[in-house]
């Protein structure tokens, strides 16, 4: 029952997509998808697709090794999506034509930036993509005993099939069904687990004391700090939540929909990660990867437990398919475009997007065998983007008087703050280099900033 349940829910998916889809004629549709959403689709989608296989698997995976500590630090996402909804999203309105990042910056950088946004964004959607087909391997080889590459090969097929065929449209409409079994779901999967494993009380009696404390096992309290900020920094403003951004019909949608997505992030990463405790009080020798998948299979019941494995699957299809349309978008859009000496048509431009959906799937499936740690592959991804583009990204926004010389010097310097701290020094202190590389683009920007403002 559980396979069939599995099995019509991916047909279902597939072919909402692909019917949602119809009727894409330009890549301003492919994209952002008219325009033409309300506050309570753009919370479903936002959320559906920053729950990805980092903040569900990997979440469940860290608490199980560290502890609580790990859900204390993913809430630095959840402060980035409420400062979002207050700073950033009611300035949105200013860029009614745009449907990418490199948009933006290319209004205030000129076209190279918008060319290296491009190439940045591509590197950073990729990475992420293939954290997340990973996990679709994961979950097809736990759940359904089918080996993994070929799990990837089935959740991420249907993933390139309707999001190129469909874009955003399709991205949108599948993020909503797949948001409302993944709310129900995962929920659901602690509340047996608790059950199963004894209640509560049990769990904390046979769980160690240190997986309770703020610190949590190994982490000091630098370590959290840099790990709290790097969750808060590391994805704010990739390209598919500023695509969300774009989506709605006036700014005030916007900002409830970014605001509610934040709000609900904070007790659904608690969930996620307290499924791991209840993983590691029923088998503590588990592969930690496993936390997850495991108290689904073994405290669920027949019937349940195809709906849950089908929410599983949907938190990471649903982060899949944001990724691998911006990622498609920023290549065309913001690197092929300016690029060519001709004007594409209307028509070349959906064409390549789609074309590009596929190589860039392709691509993720390649990277996603290599995966070992999906939260770690999100981690290293973010360096990537935050180091580089964070910073003069959120300053036109906010409608600082920015300039090109600007742009480059902090690029430069968040590029070798980044190399000279991860792999000149080796990380001293167990620290990533994403908050070096953005502390040296932020000082370098600003600097500039004001030199060239007196």
């Amino acid at each position: 029952m559980d396979q069939v349940i599995i099995i019509i829910y991916l047909i279902g998916i597939l072919a909402l997509g692909i019917f949602a889809g119809k009727g894409i004629k330009n890549i301003n549709q492919f994209s952002v998808a008219g325009r033409s959403f309300g506050a309570w689709i753009i919370f479903a989608t936002l959320s559906a697709s920053f729950i990805g296989g980092g903040f569900s698997l990997g979440n469940a995976e860290k608490v199980f090794l560290f502890g609580i500590v790990n859900i204390f630090a993913l809430w630095g996402f959840s402060f980035k999506e409420i400062l979002v909804s207050q700073f950033i999203a009611p300035k949105m309105y200013k860029y009614p034509e745009a449907i990418s990042v490199g948009d933006i910056m290319s209004r205030n950088y000129g076209k190279i930036a918008k060319i290296l946004t491009g190439i940045f964004s591509v590197i950073l959607c990729a990475g992420i993509l293939g954290a997340q087909v990973g996990a679709i391997g994961y979950i097809f080889n736990i759940f359904l005993k089918i080996p993994q590459i070929y799990g990837i090969l089935i959740g991420c097929g249907i993933v390139i099939i309707y999001s190129t065929i469909g874009g955003m449209r399709a991205v949108v409409f599948t993020d909503i069904v797949q948001f409302i079994v993944l709310a129900i779901g995962i929920p659901l999967t602690l509340i047996f687990g608790i059950h199963h494993a004894g209640g509560w009380n049990t769990i904390r009696l046979s769980v160690p004391a240190t997986h309770f404390t703020f610190l949590g096992t190994q982490k000091t309290l630098l370590q959290f700090i840099v790990l709290f900020l790097s969750f808060l920094f590391g994805e704010t403003l990739v390209p598919p939540y500023v695509q969300r951004l774009f989506l709605a019909k006036d700014y005030t949608h916007t900002v409830k929909g970014t605001l509610w997505s934040g709000i609900f992030s904070f007790p659904f990463f608690a969930i996620t990660g307290l499924i791991g405790i209840v993983a590691l009080s029923l088998k503590p020798d588990l592969n930690p990867n496993l936390s997850m998948p495991f108290v689904i299979n073994e405290v669920l019941p027949v019937g349940l437990k195809g709906i849950v494995i089908a929410g599983m699957i949907s938190i990471v299809m649903s982060s899949a398919d944001s990724f691998l349309n911006a990622a498609s978008v920023a290549f065309i859009h913001d690197i092929i475009t300016p690029l060519k000496k001709h004007e594409m048509s209307s028509n070349q431009k959906l064409l390549a997007v789609r074309i590009i959906t596929i190589f860039v799937g392709v691509f993720a499936i390649v990277f996603a065998i290599k995966i070992k740690s999906i939260l770690d592959i999100l981690l290293y991804s973010y360096n990537f983007w935050s180091p580089v583009i964070l910073v003069p990204l959120v300053s036109a926004i906010l409608g600082l008087n920015t300039n090109k010389k600007q742009f480059f010097i902090g690029a430069i310097a968040g590029i070798a703050g980044v190399i000279i701290w991860s792999f000149v020094l080796k990380k001293p202190f167990g620290i990533d280099g994403l908050i070096i590389g953005l502390s040296c683009n932020f000082f370098a920007f600003f600097t500039a900033y004001f030199i060239n403002k007196k």
